[in-house]
């Protein structure tokens, strides 16, 4: 049988259990406490029993606190997916979008995110979803615009005429002289 992974001899069981009182993260309490049961002269045994786990996790425990002392002790954040693009590759999709289409040699007016993609993926041969393109591109400070539909009969000087009507009407009804604001 291995011999047990000696602690360090900074820290003794007292201050770990002052630190563990301290701490706003219930996992390196734990920890903590469990790692304070053997500078007392308890067992890895009773430790691991204290800390819910086995002797294994117990030992993992020692490394990280050895290695790192009390902070060795907290949950890393988990690393995550790697990016399906990398910077180069975010970089050049960016200028896509700011150049924009040319319509005789691309067929649209402008970008959807399917035409984006596909162009990813004859670039790079990497094949992304619109989602995910879409949350790339929000990442990099893009918003989906559309414009606003106008009717293709739509007469402009009308447009103007209705405005100016109903801004002396909307003058009127603040000042009171509008027959429902009695």
């Amino acid at each position: 049988m291995a011999a047990a992974v000696p602690l360090r001899r900074d820290y003794d069981a007292k201050r770990l259990r002052a630190l563990a009182r301290r701490s706003h993260a219930s996992d390196q309490t734990r920890r903590l406490l469990a790692l304070a049961e053997i500078y007392d002269g308890g067992s890895r045994g009773d430790a691991a029993k204290l800390g819910g786990v086995g002797l294994q996790t117990i030992r993992d425990w020692v490394l990280r606190f050895n290695a790192n002392g009390p902070a060795g002790l907290l949950n890393d954040k988990a690393p995550g997916k790697t990016p399906l693009l990398n910077e180069d590759q975010r970089r050049a999709l960016a200028q896509r979008v700011e150049s924009g289409p040319v319509p005789a040699v691309h067929g649209v007016v402008r970008w959807r995110l399917i035409d984006l993609a596909q162009w990813v993926f004859e670039t790079y041969r990497i094949s992304v979803s619109k989602q995910v393109l879409s949350r790339y591109l929000r990442a990099m400070g893009y918003r989906k615009l559309s414009a606003r539909p106008r009717h293709h009969a739509q007469d402009p000087e009308a447009v103007a005429a209705f405005k100016k009507n109903s801004d002396l009407v909307w003058q009127k009804w603040r000042r009171g002289t509008h027959p429902a604001g009695r």
